[in-house]
């Protein structure tokens, strides 16, 4: 990658560690990212996509920062895999998937749009989706004038998705087959993913079914979010 991955010149800030990384990067291209974009236009167009995200970001996440080192890890590679699309800029066209995993409140959704924000504040061109496993189950319910296929490709489609709360929802063959034939498809498209799950890993296969379980075992690295739940303010 010869160009169009530089920092704004007065990015939001991604938080040290993840910053860093990115910036590490950059600079293993021979960018300098100490230097200012070399149009207004790159410029705007990184605070367009923030500005864009933010809207489609949930107020409690707006200012979610990815610090978990195999989460920025995972970051750098999303980076590195980056090819150019229209007008040169840098966006996503496959890369490697991420299962994040823990209890309830241990931060996992907000990693995770902490991730998104990361990699518009970096540069890169990121259409992008995000969906819970509830949600997506009622999205497929047949009914009157809604095109359930037609969401479903959509969310196939994707170049980044975010599944969040795998495993949550109540499970049935109905429900195992949608999730599966997702999961397919972007499995064999090498689609990034980013997973969020209360199951823990062992337990995976038994809710999910082995076709998911299989899939995820291959297309993902796995991080193991610990501690409270963050959500529970302590007693006195």
């Amino acid at each position: 990658m010869t160009t169009g991955l530089r920092r704004p010149a007065d990015p939001q800030r991604v938080g040290t560690g993840s910053e860093q990384r990115v910036l590490r990067i950059l600079a293993q291209r021979g960018l300098d990212p100490a230097r200012p974009l070399d149009t207004d236009d790159d410029t705007d167009r990184v605070a367009d996509a923030l500005a864009m995200a933010e809207q489609r970001i949930p107020p409690r996440y707006r200012s979610a920062v990815a610090d978990h080192p195999g989460i920025t890890g995972w970051m750098r590679q999303i980076v590195d895999e980056a090819r150019p699309g229209p007008g040169g800029t840098f966006g996503i066209a496959t890369g490697p998937s991420l299962l994040i995993a823990g209890t309830t409140g241990t931060g996992k959704t907000h990693q995770a749009y902490g991730a998104v924000r990361g990699l518009l504040q970096a540069g890169v061109r990121l259409r992008w989706n995000k969906i819970t496993t509830a949600a997506l189950y009622a999205a497929m319910r047949p009914r009157q004038g809604h095109d359930a296929e037609g969401e479903m490709r959509e969310l196939s489609r994707c170049p980044l998705l975010i599944l969040d709360d795998l495993g949550a929802a109540k499970t049935s063959e109905w429900t195992e087959e949608l999730t599966y034939r997702l999961v397919d498809h972007r499995y064999e498209h090498m689609l990034p993913t980013l997973f969020t799950t209360n199951l823990a890993i062992p337990r995976i296969r038994d809710v999910l079914g082995d076709r998911v379980a299989s899939r995820l075992a291959e297309m993902t690295d796995r991080v193991i979010l610990t501690g409270p739940d963050r959500r529970r303010r302590p007693t006195d």
